[in-house]
């Protein structure tokens, strides 16, 4: 049985590219080919594709929204985004919109189509940097969950007044509390943070180090 598949690609030769080249494969049926995400709105529940290789710069409304819309109806479809973007606040966009996969124009047809496959049997294959880039950030939130979880809520009050610069005395003021409790406080951060002062204590807790 072929894997059923969906394109939406605004550019003519990359989007015609892809068709011929994955219509190769005995493995897959392209059913149909979109230039917007308006059009693939529309007719993707209609076709309920297995698999939908997805651009995020469209014209109009983008991939992105539009894996959000067609997933809300077709639940069944994997959203692979096929892009040249792979800074951060795109991939974590498209992964919370829907999609299962990220890979990068760059990306050779044959890992393309083996990256497909991969994702067609519950894989989530990404690019290697995009792959990177989310194993970076998931450590450093981490991190930050991490060392914030060991401070009471009143030392991470504490901690985000530290953040903003102010004084023992303003911090006593706004807490209404001594600066002698204020000192206590403090004192207990550094000491669970393993640091000497308020500059160290921040970029411990805030993984700016």
């Amino acid at each position: 049985m072929s894997i059923t598949l969906a394109i939406v690609e605004d550019l003519d030769e990359v989007r015609d590219g892809l068709k011929n080249f994955i219509s190769l494969s005995s493995d897959f049926k392209v059913l149909d080919t979109f230039k917007t995400a308006e059009e693939a709105v529309y007719d993707l529940p209609k076709l309920q594709p297995d698999i939908v290789i997805m651009d995020i710069n469209l014209p109009g409304m983008n991939g992105i929204e539009c894996v959000r819309q067609v997933k809300e109806k077709s639940p069944g479809t994997q959203f692979m985004m096929f892009t040249v973007y792979e800074n951060d606040e795109k991939v974590f966009e498209a992964l919370k919109a829907g999609a299962s996969g990220y890979l990068l124009k760059n990306t050779g047809l044959v890992q393309l189509i083996e990256s497909l496959k991969e994702l067609y049997n519950g894989g989530s294959p990404m690019s290697a940097n995009i792959a990177r880039k989310l194993v970076m950030l998931f450590r450093k939130d981490q991190k930050e969950t991490t060392t914030l979880d060991i401070l009471s809520s009143r030392e991470n009050e504490i901690l985000q007044l530290l953040t903003k610069g102010l004084l023992y005395k303003e911090i006593a003021n706004q807490l209404t509390i001594s600066v002698a409790t204020v000192r206590q406080h403090i004192h207990h951060i550094y000491e669970k943070l393993h640091v000497q002062n308020r500059t160290e204590a921040i970029n411990k807790a805030f993984g700016k180090n």
